[in-house]
């Protein structure tokens, strides 16, 4: 068996007011063909999947391109087209092969593209012919769309969110994928529509319950694979949407029944069951309502992970304004405010412009006086499954009774050690405000009294009616 993989992954948030350029994924991601490290990335679960069994296998497999960015704005035409054709040419060099199985994300945008994945799914089917298997790992925030589907053989989605089940799900898809070349099985796909958005966190109910029923499914004979597909409510495009995707073996009416009873329960759960937000103000006073912390406080729509710039004030100028106690925030994306806090050393007492600098999604910047408690060089902070993500020279200050990690490099909470190694005792604190929707949790869960979900302004508002949608299918649940 000749195999051939890669990766070519972003999610693209259409409200961000940050473009996705080449130095975005050169800053996070990039790896040339041949090149992927000695260890798992996030992006590229089917490559590290197909190292591990290869070889058991005796098959042989040509790693192409691997890139990926942090989430952010429409991918530039010029940054989409040079990655995709590069992974491409690496996939024509390698030709013929029996299987591609690639790691992509499934919401990315580009100027001139709203479905690069389809596109560049269509592209290789073009270029490997009807034979070869084509199959992929998605992130579930993606838009599955019928042009990815119509070139695939198999699509499989993470089960979990925070996405902890990127290795497992990979491997799904090696061995289903497998299975198919060889003719021991024949994928047959049903896609149905829940004609809603919803924010669906697998680590509580009523969604915890909902994925261990589809994983039961999985157990029946003929039934190969279900993903739920939460959709990216983040991106303006046609097939933005929660959905169910059923794979059964040879059989269109098992697949057909699935997809649309699933659909329809899970329809009826979220409209019936999906707690809603807390505001800023209700946030801040029930977690003081709580006697023990820490109370964990997700700032949801200022999530780097899902676009957003991560350097938003709204919170932190609430804790600042109502004198909060035992506090801390992080990690506030801030270049600039990082850089004057290293010339002034620590120990210093300053006063600093900090945050609110990419857009009015960022609220105002907060002028106040810092004390510099914590400074580190090329900070690393612990990822999802143990993968390293970097955070760039970073700061911690102190304002009033607030510790805010500031850093040069913009992503979203994952792990304590984002705190911790700057010193910040997070298990002592009575709030601890994250910037993350929800990839912080198995981390800080560990620690947390409480975690409550803030619908805070910004760039990934779950005030879905307040945002601009001008390409989604309407109605869609909650808004008209």
């Amino acid at each position: 068996m000749r195999v051939f993989t890669g990766s070519l992954s972003c999610e693209t948030n259409t409200f961000s007011p940050i473009p996705t350029g080449l130095s975005a994924f050169h800053e996070r991601v990039y790896y040339k063909a041949g090149q992927h490290p000695a260890y798992m990335l996030h992006c590229a679960g089917p490559l590290w999947a197909l190292r591990q069994s290869a070889r058991i296998r005796g098959w042989h497999v040509v790693e192409g391109l691997v890139a990926s960015a942090m989430p952010g704005g429409i991918t530039t035409r010029h940054a989409y087209e040079s990655l995709r054709d590069e992974l491409l040419e690496d996939l024509r060099l390698a030709l013929p092969v029996d299987m591609v199985l690639l790691g992509l994300h499934g919401a990315m945008v580009a100027d001139g593209y709203s479905d690069c994945e389809g596109d560049l799914l269509e592209r290789i089917r073009h270029m490997v012919g009807p034979k070869t298997v084509i199959g992929a790992v998605l992130d579930p925030h993606c838009h599955m769309s019928g042009t990815m589907l119509e070139n695939a053989n198999v699509l499989i989605c993470f089960k979990e969110y925070p996405h902890t089940d990127v290795l497992a799900r990979s491997e799904e898809l090696v061995e289903l994928c497998a299975m198919a070349a060889q003719g021991r099985v024949k994928p047959v796909p049903c896609v149905a529509d829940c004609r809603m958005i919803a924010i669906l966190h697998t680590t509580r109910e009523p969604i915890r319950g909902f994925v261990d029923h589809i994983r039961q499914l999985e157990r029946q004979e003929g039934v190969l694979s279900i993903s739920i597909v939460h959709g990216f409510p983040w991106g303006d495009v046609p097939d933005m949407g929660t959905k169910v995707l059923v794979y059964t073996d040879a059989d269109q009416c098992l697949s057909n029944e699935l997809a649309s009873g699933l659909a329809a329960s899970l329809s009826r759960v979220c409209r019936e069951q999906l707690s809603i937000p807390l505001d800023v103000d209700k946030s801040i006073e029930q977690a003081l309502a709580v006697r023990e912390g820490p109370v964990v406080l997700a700032d949801s729509a200022d999530n780097p992970g899902g676009g957003a710039p991560g350097d938003s004030t709204f919170i932190l100028r609430q804790l600042i304004n109502r004198h909060v106690p035992n506090s801390a925030v992080g990690p506030l994306w801030d270049p600039m405010a990082v850089k004057v806090a290293f010339e002034a050393g620590v120990g210093a007492h300053i006063v600093m412009r900090i945050g609110g600098k990419t857009s009015v999604t960022s609220g105002d910047p907060i002028d106040a006086e810092c004390q510099v408690v914590a400074l580190c060089r090329e900070m690393v902070m612990t990822g999802l499954a143990g993968m390293q993500a970097p955070l760039g020279d970073s700061a911690l200050v102190r304002i009033g009774g607030v510790e805010v990690v500031i850093t040069s490099i913009r992503c979203q909470a994952l792990n304590i050690d984002l705190f911790t190694q700057l010193g910040c005792d997070v298990r002592g604190k009575h709030i601890v405000v994250v910037k993350s929707s929800q990839h912080f949790h198995e981390s800080f869960a560990q620690i947390a009294s409480e975690i409550l979900y803030v619908d805070s302004p910004g760039a990934l508002s779950t005030s879905f009616h307040r945002l601009a949608y001008r390409h989604i299918a309407r109605p869609k649940w909650p808004i008209q």
